[in-house]
């Protein structure tokens, strides 16, 4: 059978290359698994997640695919997503971001603080703080 290829690309977004940068801080777990298995499998044009929108007309599928997260850090920050856009008649990816971009962008610029092993962000460092205290009180 024909492998069909698709050529992947960094999008015109530039908030997208910090934060495509900045997983190592987050996970190595979830930097391996988005370069060694998701980056080959959209190549290969099998487009994992869930498609959020469709248009017909110029033949594109944006899709959210959820990556491997930490508990602590969906819960204080959300989960880490990958948005995509798929051009089928130029056959291309288009990588858009990845979200939470706040998080991950100034996680690329400085290094994050640790608070009961949850990355914190120097800007919301509080209200970051305060959510932990209390998912920490809940589970008790």
């Amino acid at each position: 059978s024909d492998i069909i290829s698709f050529t992947l690309f960094s999008s015109i977004n530039t908030k997208f290359i910090p934060a495509i940068f900045s997983p190592n801080n987050f996970s190595i777990f979830f930097t391996k698994k988005l370069y060694f298995e998701y980056y080959p499998s959209l190549k290969e044009g099998k487009f994992l997640g869930e498609k959020v929108a469709e248009d017909k007309e110029k033949n594109t599928s944006t899709f959210e695919l959820k990556l491997p997260t930490n508990i602590m850090f969906s819960k204080v920050h959300g989960d880490i997503k990958l948005h995509y856009l798929v051009n089928e008649s130029d056959r291309q990816v288009i990588l858009i971001t990845l979200t939470p971009e706040d998080i991950l962008t100034e996680g690329h610029q400085t290094e994050l603080t640790t608070y009961k092993g949850v990355m914190i962000s120097k800007k919301d460092q509080e209200k970051d703080m305060f959510k932990i205290n209390l998912l920490n009180m809940l589970k008790k």
